[in-house]
């Protein structure tokens, strides 16, 4: 089997990519090669098959050309300008996340002679605008207030489209903000919620910029690497026409949030959150949803987190080496008690 992860030198990409590298198989068949593909060159995981980088812009037809061509059994496609830049950079947040979605599909389509492959679309509950019930149902209507939400919202449509007509068998997975975050902030509007939590485990200060009371809905990378490949594994067939799939994951406010992060790294560690409201970015969370009702995901084998401490945990563990900046070293108690 042939993998490749368009966006594979992201967060989630390298999540995913790991993931791969350390299981081998997907949907139960042995991988044959990994393919990461990103604009600029990702770091490939050490593994028991071929693992190889591509760079290339996927919003230009002739590298989305030069990928298809590679005839992959399976497509991740990850690849995105996130929600706040796409927000402030119209043209590229249209011509990086929708037009490169379309030159994707056309190349897929114009291959023929019966060939189908697995599409799975990291999708978003941005596709979603308020007004909200308190929990958002399968059967909610999709109406983006956000540049990046509409995106999303039109690629799930062609993704329909396209499977329907026998070119791709795809579908889209609607993730929550994926929390904590490792590495550096990015443009998100949504970075903050793992910053408050990533930058004090390192020591750091964070600023928040909306109010205690904001409430949303996470899961870990761990959860969303478990989704992906969970998806290329469905059986589109019990899908029928409705193809995008809203995510479990954890709703909880900021205030829930700190109060985590106090459980686990103490007082210290929260003193580090500088609060600096941002009118803008409160103006874009506040039409965000804050709770689902994913029991349709599921139903279908869809598993995340269900309290933020284990979220914490995860990222202590996997991205820090199991310790935090206010951990104490080894021995410490001891010397304090002699």
């Amino acid at each position: 089997m042939r993998i490749v992860i368009l966006g594979g030198g992201g967060m989630v990409g390298q999540k995913l990519a790991g993931k791969l590298a350390r299981e081998g198989v997907l949907a139960g068949e042995k991988i044959s090669e990994l393919v990461l593909h990103d604009i600029f060159p990702p770091d490939t995981p050490q593994a028991g098959f071929a693992v190889t980088a591509l760079t290339g812009d996927i919003s230009e037809q002739s590298e989305a050309e030069r990928v298809v061509a590679l005839k992959p059994d399976v497509v991740f496609h990850l690849a995105s300008i996130v929600s706040g830049e796409a927000e402030r950079d119209f043209d590229k947040g249209w011509n990086i996340n929708t037009r490169g979605m379309w030159h994707l599909l056309e190349a897929l389509r114009a291959i023929g002679g019966g060939y189908r492959p697995k599409l799975v679309f990291s999708s978003s509950i941005a596709v979603f605008g308020a007004p909200f019930p308190e929990a958002i149902p399968d059967d909610f209507f999709t109406t983006p207030l956000t540049s990046y939400g509409a995106q999303k919202a039109i690629n799930e449509l062609l993704i329909g489209d396209y499977s329907r007509k026998g070119f791709i068998d795809g579908l889209s997975i609607r993730l929550p903000t994926v929390c904590v975050r490792p590495g550096k902030a990015n443009m998100a509007a949504s970075s903050f919620f793992s910053g408050i939590i990533r930058e004090p485990l390192n020591g750091k200060e964070a600023i928040l910029p909306v109010p205690d009371t904001v409430r949303h809905w996470h899961a870990s990378p761990r959860a969303t690497a478990g989704f992906l490949t969970h998806a290329a594994g469905l059986d589109t067939s019990v899908l029928g026409e409705r193809r995008a799939l809203t995510m479990p994951g954890l709703s909880c406010t900021v205030a829930e949030q700190i109060e985590a992060l106090r459980e686990i790294a103490g007082e210290d560690a929260v003193k580090l959150i500088r609060r600096e409201p941002d009118a803008e970015i409160m103006a874009i969370v506040r039409n965000w949803p804050e709770r689902f009702d994913a029991a349709r995901a599921i139903g279908l084998g869809f598993r995340a987190e269900t309290d933020f401490r284990d979220i914490i945990r995860i990222y202590i563990e996997e991205d820090l080496g199991g310790r935090h900046a206010f951990l104490a070293p080894a021995g410490a108690a001891d010397r304090e008690r002699s």
